[in-house]
């Protein structure tokens, strides 16, 4: 059942700073990363991602910020 378990936490709504963290975390050391302000003005870049809660998912956002980062000052580690 890991597979499920990774699943519903993929898909669990969190904070900007709990994203900040599972999100680096689960990047590759060469990727570049994310930060508080990088995530802010992602966050005001793209509104509709966030029309109804203050809040973030792997699931929901890690791909378009994957996609976001590199043109916008993601910082490699």
């Amino acid at each position: 059942m890991k597979y499920g378990e990774e699943l519903l936490a993929s898909q669990m709504l969190v904070s900007l700073d709990d994203f900040l963290k599972r999100y680096n975390e689960s990047m590759p050391a060469s990727f570049p990363r994310a930060t508080v302000p990088l995530l802010k003005k992602f966050k005001e870049t793209h509104v509709m991602l966030f029309s109804t809660v203050d809040l973030w998912s792997l699931d929901k956002h890690r791909k378009k910020v994957m996609d976001w980062l590199p043109q916008n000052g993601g910082v490699v580690s």
